[in-house]
């Protein structure tokens, strides 16, 4: 396990502890990258079950974001957020390694 720069806003840890709270699973939010999207690569978001050897950890009011060291290599320095509009709500990836997204912010290139 290691603590590395990525960081997850209180009003995401906060939705993540409610979801966690509702589906009695511990608080901690695994992202991943995956390739596919309309810009390359996609953020993946789910609930984890345990913490594995190699994960990188940021911890924000008691929940955990975990990121795997691949992953960790495209959204380093990253800021993962939860925001509510009019359009809906979700978590949103603030990444300084993308070069492009898309719109809906889910993909991106670097």
């Amino acid at each position: 396990m290691q603590t590395q720069q990525v960081t997850l806003s209180p009003s995401a840890a906060a939705r993540v502890a409610a979801i966690a709270a509702k589906q009695a699973k511990p608080a901690r939010l695994r992202l991943s990258v995956e390739g596919g999207g309309c810009s390359g690569f996609q953020y993946q978001f789910g609930l984890a079950d345990a913490v594995e050897s190699d994960d990188s950890i940021a911890e924000t009011d008691g929940v955990q974001l975990l990121v795997d060291p691949v992953s960790l290599e495209l959204v380093a320095g990253c800021v993962v957020d939860f925001v509510e509009s009019l359009g809906g709500a979700a978590f949103k990836v603030e990444n300084p390694n993308a070069t492009a997204g898309c719109g809906c912010g889910s993909s991106f290139a670097v």
